[in-house]
């Protein structure tokens, strides 16, 4: 035992071992720094805003505004969440939505539903502790605006969800459902309460539809009608619908991508109220609102639809390593009368964890050459030691 002791304190007072265990920290930091840090700043900074056309207008150009548009965050709960998986996915978000703020400088950010995992059954001081870390996550400056709209898993699916839960809601995020800036104009729907049964909650979503609608009919006239008289004008310009539920769609079978969902996925049928929207809530949301864009969220993956009378829809897919490997969010430059939309990706969780293992690869071979020109004082010492227990 003594000749083991003899060669530990050799290996340790040996110059070589102090460089080698300097190489190592040095080789991890620059990994952990990469890897969590600078791989952001290296794969956001190739993103670019769309051009948008600006005609003149009066001799001026018109105002162009700068939206990003992400989805499904699912922030998780005290019931559900590993403490290691919130480490890590919630980290990943919070640096993704830091680089880009700095990076590409958007005016308003809307996420569109989903931001908690476990918003409908959380008690009170879990959701008082998600929305702590969500604001720290995703704080941004006074000159941002963040708009937040309704999903199922923040306030739980039709028959889960209550008048308390969509005030709580409310509370923190805003019950706004109307939002103009630059002469553009977002809806923004509780979708969950579309159900069309009916329900107190139900009823009142409907209503407040319907009367956006009467605005958003006021802001096309020429002459105001009687029921438009002294109505604060809405700017003239067919709105942005934003929701949590796609409008109704058959399945995936027609999206496409390296973000859409997997082909496995694509032909499986969506079921109403569920996945999508039903055909009647998705009819009375053309009709009401007759929006030039519709974007939203839940499904996780990409995917671009055309409705009828010609109105696009962009299903955004989640933001979070979580639901998906590649995540991405949608970069949007509109004006009152057109607008460009492209998409940016975030790093790949594969490529992290490769990168990760080809560190870990590195960090093996340097040990074993570094080894092998250090002197065999311990092994000497190992073999020796071996020797007497024998004898």
């Amino acid at each position: 035992m003594a000749l083991v002791k003899w060669g530990l304190r050799r290996w340790n007072s040996h110059p070589l071992s102090r460089v080698l265990l300097l190489k190592l920290i040095v080789v991890v930091i620059s990994v952990l720094l990469f890897c969590e840090y600078f791989i952001y700043y290296l794969v956001i900074f190739r993103c670019r805003w769309p051009e948008v056309k600006t005609q003149a207008h009066g001799g001026r150009q018109k105002p162009v505004l700068k939206a990003m548009f992400l989805a499904d965050t699912h922030l998780l709960g005290e019931i559900r969440g590993h403490w290691l998986d919130k480490l890590r996915r919630e980290w990943q978000m919070e640096r993704a939505f830091q680089t880009a703020l700095r990076l590409l400088q958007p005016e308003v950010i809307f996420i569109l539903g989903d931001i908690f995992d476990e918003g409908k059954w959380s008690t009170a001081q879990a959701w008082a502790d998600d929305v702590q870390r969500f604001q720290k996550m995703f704080r941004h400056g006074s000159h941002v605006q963040l708009k937040v709209v309704i999903g199922n898993h923040d306030i739980g699916f039709h028959y889960q969800m209550s008048k308390y839960r969509i005030k709580r809601f409310e509370k923190v995020f805003s019950s706004e459902r109307l939002f103009s800036w630059k002469g553009v104009n977002f809806v923004m729907v509780n979708s969950v309460a579309m159900e069309g049964d009916g329900c107190s909650i139900c009823s009142e979503a409907e209503a407040e539809l319907r009367e956006i609608s009467r605005k958003l009919n006021c802001s096309r006239e020429v002459q105001a009608s009687g029921q438009c008289e002294g109505e604060q004008r809405l700017p003239f310009s067919a709105p942005v619908l934003l929701q949590h539920y796609p409008l109704y769609r058959a399945s995936d079978a027609n999206c496409s991508g390296e973000d859409a969902a997997p082909p496995e996925e694509r032909n499986v049928p969506f079921k109403e109220k569920y996945d999508v929207l039903s055909r009647e809530a998705s009819q009375k949301l053309l009709w009401w609102l007759q929006p030039r864009l519709v974007l939203s969220g839940h499904t996780h993956s990409a995917c671009e639809v055309l409705h009828p009378g010609g109105v696009p829809e962009v299903s955004v897919p989640s933001f979070s390593w979580r639901n998906r490997n590649n995540p991405s969010f949608i970069m949007g430059s509109l004006t009152s009368k057109d607008y460009a939309l492209s998409k940016c990706y975030l790093p790949n969780e594969d490529r992290v964890l490769a990168a990760y293992g080809a560190a870990a690869g590195c960090l093996v071979v340097l040990v074993l050459a570094h080894l092998e020109r250090l002197p065999s004082s311990f092994l000497l010492g190992w073999k020796l030691c071996r020797m007497h227990t024998r004898r």
